[in-house]
C-alpha cells in the first residue's frame, strides 16, 4: 500500500506543478491580451505614442474642450508630483503646452515612469501627445526638482458633445 500511496502522491504533485506552470503562463499571456483589448476598445484610457504635429493642422475654432490634469504617485515612490496647472481650455486641433512638476525630496537618486490615462476612456484615441515626459524614464537626483513638458492636441474628430477630458498620470517607481 505504501507504493500505491507514493505513486498517487507523485501523480498529484506532477498535476499540481503543471497547474502552477499553466497559471503562470496564463498570467504572462494576459498582459499583451489586456493591451490589445485596451487598444481595440479604448478601455482604460490608454493613449498612443507620440504623433506628428502635422496631424493637428485642422483647428476647430468654433468650440472649446477643457482638459483637466491630475497626477498620482504609487506607494514606494517618494516624489512630489503634480500638474503645473489643473485645467486648460483648447480648441480641437490646437497644439497646447503644459507641464508637470516633480521633486525628489529623498536623499537618494530615484527613477520613475509616468503612465497616462484619459477619461472618459473612449476619448483616448482623440488625445494626442507630441512631446511627453511619459515617453521615457525620469531620473531625479536627491533634492532635485524638475519641470517636465507635455505638448499635445485634442483631435478635431472628437465628438462635438464632448466638452471635457481628464488626463491623469500615475508615477511608478522604476528600479535598475
Amino acid at each position: 500500500m505504501d507504493e500505491a500511496l507514493r505513486q498517487a502522491n507523485r501523480r498529484l504533485t506532477i498535476k499540481l506543478l503543471l497547474m502552477v506552470a499553466a497559471a503562470t503562463g496564463f498570467a504572462f499571456a494576459l498582459v499583451p491580451f489586456y493591451d490589445l483589448l485596451c487598444k481595440v476598445t479604448g478601455l482604460n484610457g490608454k493613449t498612443g505614442a507620440a504623433v506628428q504635429i502635422a496631424q493637428a493642422a485642422k483647428i476647430d475654432t468654433a468650440r472649446w474642450v477643457t482638459v483637466e490634469f491630475t497626477g498620482a504617485v504609487m506607494p514606494g515612490m517618494s516624489w512630489e508630483f503634480r500638474p503645473a496647472q489643473t485645467r486648460m481650455r483648447v480648441h480641437p486641433g490646437e497644439t497646447a503646452k503644459t507641464s508637470y512638476l516633480a521633486k525628489n525630496p529623498t536623499n537618494r537618486t530615484m527613477s520613475g515612469q509616468a503612465v497616462p490615462s484619459v477619461s472618459p476612456g473612449w476619448t483616448a484615441e482623440h488625445f494626442n501627445k507630441i512631446e511627453c515626459f511619459c515617453f521615457q524614464r525620469q531620473v531625479l537626483q536627491p533634492g532635485e526638482a524638475r519641470e517636465m513638458p507635455l505638448v499635445f492636441f485634442v483631435s478635431p474628430e472628437l465628438p462635438a458633445d464632448v466638452h471635457e477630458i481628464t488626463l491623469s498620470y500615475t508615477l511608478f517607481p522604476v528600479s535598475g
